[in-house]
């Protein structure tokens, strides 16, 4: 089966691990100058999103070090260097960011919005959400305040993009755009946000905000190609908290897995609305084996919940931990059965291969 990242390449399209966000969001601010003082017009005192960037602005921090994967290709190669943005979760010095920022990086430095800069002395991934946690030697830093989890994002809201595109002297540059979609699930083991703002390689870690200030994701990539513009996804602020409290709680994220690799039907791969089943492709886990699950089962819903995509495995499993007993919905040589099985660790189920990493951030010293 092809993934979707596969289907996407044979279109020309590439999906690429990114930053976010010129700078050009002051473009309704009008300033009016009498012989005596600058006085800011109407237009311009009405405008939230100058007040809103300059509240975000200390919360958020540049990432940067010496490449150690040496795969460079930009015109600052020679300084072998990469680097991406990051959200302080903590006053006492944590940050969340994308695994794919801080991964390689050797001697990782964080500049904060005052310009001080501070060594990396920690660091937890999570390659399966591409999130990440470091931590520095600071006190008194400003949190990013994240969307209270019963609060509802919709299309065509209103967001704001901070980060480092490009070059690393652009340190806390913004894009205002809107929100596009949500629950996508394009290439990655959770669903994302989409929005036009503006993506470029430099700000991946960086937040997007609504209109109240408030981090909706992370950014983390988009779609590149000749003709396709302002395609950007972010991991939405229900799953960097997931992975977050699970790396400051374990040092890892204990990831449930079934112990099955399957397969969704074409229907879903392509994006059509529809019920099927996901095909079991092989059994991996003795847990599994001893569930009775075989090749060729179909599996309809875990504990009630219908699953027509990976997708929406993984983010079921949201809830779950290693360890617990799901209770499966199957059909087995046509007949509809009811399997019970312990999940076990391992990484959740992934849409496709591993994203391209040819849009890695490149930076200047």
């Amino acid at each position: 089966m092809r993934s979707i990242g596969e289907k996407l390449a044979r279109k020309g399209l590439g999906l690429l691990l990114c930053g976010v966000m010129l700078s050009g969001v002051w473009s309704q601010s009008v300033f009016a100058f009498d012989s005596t003082s600058k006085v800011v017009s109407k237009a311009a005192a009405e405008d939230p999103i100058p007040g809103i960037i300059k509240s975000i602005t200390p919360s958020v921090v540049g990432i940067i070090g010496k490449d150690e994967s040496g795969g460079n290709s930009g015109p600052d190669d020679r300084y072998n260097l990469t680097h991406g943005s990051g959200i302080i979760v903590k006053s006492n010095g944590w940050i969340v960011t994308n695994a794919h920022v801080i991964k390689d990086l050797q001697n990782a430095i964080v500049v904060t919005s005052d310009s001080k800069t501070y060594s990396v002395k920690e660091t937890y991934l999570d390659e399966v959400s591409d999130l990440a946690l470091i931590k520095i030697n600071a006190t008194h830093l400003k949190p990013a305040k994240f969307i209270p989890a019963n609060s509802k994002t919709v299309v065509g809201e209103k967001v704001i993009a901070i980060g480092t595109p490009i070059s690393f002297s652009l340190r806390n540059s913004a894009t205002v755009g809107v929100i596009s979609g949500l629950n996508r699930e394009v290439d990655a083991a959770y669903r994302l946000i989409q929005s036009d703002t503006a993506i470029n390689p430099g700000n991946s870690g960086g937040p997007l905000v609504n209109m109240k200030g408030e981090v909706l994701g992370i950014n983390s990539l988009k779609y590149s190609a000749v003709g396709v513009e302002n395609m950007g996804f972010s991991i939405p602020a229900n799953t960097v908290q997931y992975i977050m409290n699970q790396l400051l709680k374990y040092g890892e994220v204990q990831h449930p897995s079934l112990g099955l690799e399957l397969e969704a039907s074409w229907s879903t791969i392509v994006g059509l609305p529809t019920l099927d089943p996901l095909s079991v492709t092989k059994v991996v886990s003795s847990e599994a084996l001893k569930s009775g699950v075989a090749e060729g089962d179909v599996l309809y819903s875990i504990d009630g919940h219908r699953v027509v995509s990976l997708v929406d495995i993984n983010e079921l499993f949201k809830s779950y931990l290693p360890g617990a007993t799901v209770r499966l919905v199957m059909q087995s040589d046509g007949d509809i059965v009811v399997r019970k099985l312990v999940l076990t660790q391992g990484d959740p189920l992934l849409t496709g291969d591993d994203y391209e990493t040819d849009g890695d951030e490149h930076a200047e010293e």
